[in-house]
Order: C-alpha cells, then structure tokens, then sequence
C-alpha cells in the first residue's frame, strides 16, 4: 500500500490544527458496545458501496460517521436500520443480530431514527403527532376506535417537555419554524424508547444556532437515558462540538476513528479531503 500523500505545504482541513496525532484503534475500548457491527458490505453491481467496515456504539455515547459525498455513510445506515440486506457481515444490537430482519422489527427492538428532511404530519398539532407515535409504539395505530387525541396525552407532553416544545404543543405542525419542526421530530423518535437512535444529517437546513441548540439537546438525552447515538452529520462545527467520537468513511472503507482531535490531524483524512474530498470542502466552506 503506498503512503498516503501529505497535503500541501501550509495546507489545513475546513476545522483547522496542524499538529498529526497517533492513528487510534479502531474500536472503542471505554464503554461496553451497544451496537456492534463487523465486517459490514454492501455492492451495487460493481460499486462497492461499503467494503468490510466495522465499528460499534456504546451506550451513553454520541458517534458522528462522517465522509465526502458517496462515501457509504447513508448505505450503512440503511443497513442498521433493515432498509437494505447488506452482502456480508454482523449489526448486532445488544447481542441481537439485525440483519434479515424488516425495520419495524428493528425498530420494535429500540432501534429509533430521524431523517434529513424532517418527517411530521402538518394538519396535526405537535402532542398528536407524538401521541401518533405512542399508539404505534403501543401498536393500535390502525384501530378504528382509538384517536390520538386521547392516547397518553401526559406521556407525549412529557416528551414534548424533554425536548422543550411543551409549550407549543397544541399548535398545528404545519405553522412551525423548522428548528421546532426537527425537535418534534425527535420527541416522536423517543416514543418507543430506543436504545439506539440513527440521526441522518440532523441539522441540515437549520441555522448555526439551531443545528448547535439541537445537538445539545440531543447530548443531553444520551447522557440521560443512556441513549446511543450514531449519526451523519456535514456541519463540522456540530460534529466536532457535539460527538464524543468519531468514524470516517472513504469511498466505502472506515480509514480512522478517534476523538475530535485526533481525527482532525489524521493524515489518511487529511489525504481524504485535501485529495478526493473536494465535494466536502466545497460544502464545508458554504455552510451557514
């Protein structure tokens, strides 16, 4: 394998730091892992989309999976999340294997997620579509005889509580700033009471502000509930405020894992994105 190449002289990835730390381990060896995924690969004809990557997730932790554009980031979470079979490998969520297993299983077993356009009903106010969420979870979402409206009001305000839009909660979705929008979104995700939570671009349209206010909100909760959280993020100001650990992804392969720090003076991430990562860099220098 040839060495990777330096950058140019001067040169500093979109976070800045010059100092090149020590390659970390790839697997984390602080916490008990809550998900654990081994040798995980996918193709789609001859694009190998994922190639033999693994990594694990504790609980109590908040690991970003970051990358340039088609590097395998939504393709992996597909896969934990049961939307595609992968090719080969392991997603075992506390010793449960996932894979062959449909997403509403997975997700019956605590596996929550999010996505990069938020997902609510606009006609509903916000405690119903968290009370939506609740009959789901309780499955009675297809009883003729149940309304949202009388389905453990209390229990979804108290959701609505946690992610501090209690006081909105009568208010039709469809008359709320974005930001407010994806904190209702993730109330209905804690519905179900995951042990996992698949976070996809969580702040993507939101103002500095809000993608900070947000991510706080969402540590907040893993440190609360014990919660694991692995998500995909672009905005390198949350990841690096935000994650307790990080993974990259290359062009299908996991080159480096590691603390904020350490991944941001990696050398094979540094060649990444100064070499075949100009989509990133384009995109980490028009961020709001």
């Amino acid at each position: 394998m040839s060495a990777p190449r330096t950058p140019p002289s001067g040169a500093r990835p979109p976070w800045g730091s010059s100092k090149v730390a020590e390659p970390h381990l790839l697997e984390s060896d602080a916490l008990p892992a809550l998900l654990q995924v081994q040798g995980l690969g996918k193709s789609f004809g001859g694009n190998r989309a994922v190639d033999d990557i693994s990594f694990s997730v504790a609980a109590g932790e908040l690991l970003a999976l970051i990358g340039p554009n088609g590097a395998g980031k939504s393709t992996t979470f597909n896969m934990v999340n049961g939307q595609l079979k992968p090719d080969a490998g392991s997603i075992q969520l506390d010793g449960t294997e996932l894979i062959g297993r449909k997403p509403r299983d997975i997700w019956k077993l605590g596996v929550g997620r999010t996505f990069q356009i938020a997902e609510t009903f606009a006609s509903l106010t916000v405690v119903e579509n968290v009370q939506m969420a609740l009959l789901s979870a309780d499955a009675k979402l297809y009883s003729l005889f149940t309304r949202a409206a009388g389905h453990k009001r209390d229990e979804a305000l108290a959701l609505l509580d946690q992610v501090g839009m209690v006081s909105q909660a009568d208010r039709p979705c469809s008359v709320l700033a974005y930001g407010d929008v994806k904190r209702v979104e993730l109330a209905i995700a804690m519905a179900n009471r995951p042990k996992l939570l698949l976070m996809d671009e969580p702040t993507a349209g939101m103002a500095p502000k809000e993608r900070n206010e947000l991510m706080a909100l969402t540590k907040r909760l893993v440190v609360e509930r014990g919660l694991a959280v692995l998500f995909t993020e672009h905005s390198m100001d949350v990841v690096f405020a935000h994650a307790d650990r990080l993974i990259v992804l290359a062009r299908g392969r996991l080159i480096a894992e590691g603390s904020a720090t350490e991944i941001r003076d990696h050398p094979k991430v540094q060649e990444v994105y100064f070499g075949s990562g100009k989509t990133f860099e384009k995109k980490a220098a028009v961020a709001p």
